[in-house]
């Protein structure tokens, strides 16, 4: 462990569920190091989830560009790069941490930050660090976090990721749920049909037979989405047998997501962001997960959280093994997981939810930032 620690740089610059999957490790490093003040180096939506809530974050400067990934490097951002590296090198950093990935692109930066120890995971086609694990890609994304962190003294004090849903989050969904028609009380079953990657999209008529599965229990169906996927929602909803399911996909923004996710007594989604955040606020999920992403993203315990896998490893139009690499096809790697399996799991975990607390995911406690015992 470093001494006199007294400021963090964490760079963790990719999705939502990527920023899920570092909290456990800000966590350790907070515990490890209770007085230092840690800043996270990512993007505007990391700023909107940490900087309302309490977290192990003190800061966000959302300003790192795609520059940092282990993908190929766009042309022309040579001299983005160079003023951010500029204006970080100005503050004195004692640790700078690299969460981001492999290390192609974003282990160059690190290093350049002038921090009195570097750590990160190490790509062999990657810059060193002072300290480094190996980048293997078949690790869980939490553990290989935590493994990283361990290397500046930061032992890990939980391997689940937690967020708490603020007022305000609340105020927003329910405005938003009310407007649509929601009664104030109704339990939520919410659906989230979307995925960045098209491959790890189940059909959105499979989503509509989980929802009249649960619309079938008593369950107001809502359906989220991204301001891209208000037409995926729409057809979630039009393919439903029954009346009633609203789509509020492009109309909540991250907040009213955080609040639609906490509130809903169960959540059924692809292996995406929101899913991973309903994971991180206690609600219980039933996840749609390609065999290999579980490796990489499923939920580390199953008392509220069932991943539904499809085992294909061929692209079902050319046949090529995604495990050896990329065609031009996106699609479905999931289709075939049976609906019937998912409307099972999530009456499984409604079974114990909705004889409680109506329509209420008990948020966790406040996550107040973690200090040294």
């Amino acid at each position: 462990m470093l001494s006199e620690v007294r400021t963090i740089a964490v760079l963790r610059a990719s999705g939502i569920g990527d920023l899920v999957f570092a909290l456990p490790a800000l966590d350790a490093l907070r515990a490890a190091y209770p007085d230092a003040e840690i800043t996270m180096i990512g993007r505007p939506m990391h700023a909107e989830i940490l900087e309302s809530r309490p977290s192990a974050v003190d800061r966000v400067i959302a300003e790192a560009g795609p520059f940092i990934g282990d993908e190929p490097e766009p042309a022309g951002l040579e001299e983005t790069r160079r003023a951010l590296i500029a204006r970080l090198r100005r503050e004195s950093w004692d640790l700078a941490v690299q969460l981001h990935g492999g290390g192609r692109n974003s282990n160059p930066l690190v290093a350049a930050l002038g921090a009195r120890l570097t750590v990160g995971a190490r790509s062999p086609d990657a810059a060193p660090l002072d300290r480094t694990v190996p980048y293997v890609y078949w690790q869980h994304e939490i553990h290989r976090n935590l493994e990283v962190v361990a290397l500046a003294g930061a032992e890990p004090v939980t391997i689940e990721p937690r967020l708490a849903p603020t007022p305000a989050d609340r105020r927003v969904a329910d405005a938003a749920l009310t407007e649509a028609g929601v009664p104030e009380d109704a339990p939520l079953a919410v659906l989230h049909p979307g995925a960045s990657d098209p491959r790890r999209r189940w059909p959105a008529r499979s989503f509509a037979g989980v929802g009249d599965g649960l619309a079938d229990r008593g369950l107001q169906v809502v359906v989220t989405g991204s301001d891209g996927e208000v037409g995926l929602a729409t057809e979630v909803v039009g393919a439903m047998a029954g009346s009633g399911a609203v789509a509020v996909a492009g109309r909540i923004g991250l907040a009213g997501l955080l609040g639609v996710l906490a509130r809903a007594a169960v959540v059924v989604a692809n292996d995406t962001g929101p899913l991973h955040l309903a994971s991180a606020l206690g609600t219980p999920s039933v996840g749609i997960f390609w065999c290999g992403n579980l490796i990489n993203a499923g939920p580390p315990f199953r008392a509220r959280h069932r991943p539904l896998l499809s085992w294909r490893l061929d692209c079902p139009v050319c046949g090529l093994d995604c495990t050896r690499g990329r065609c031009a096809h996106d699609d479905s790697f999931v289709a075939d997981v049976p609906v019937a399996s998912v409307v099972e799991a999530a009456r499984e975990l409604l079974d114990g939810r909705l004889s409680t607390v109506p329509g209420r995911a008990p948020a966790p406690a406040e996550a107040a930032p973690l200090t040294a015992a």
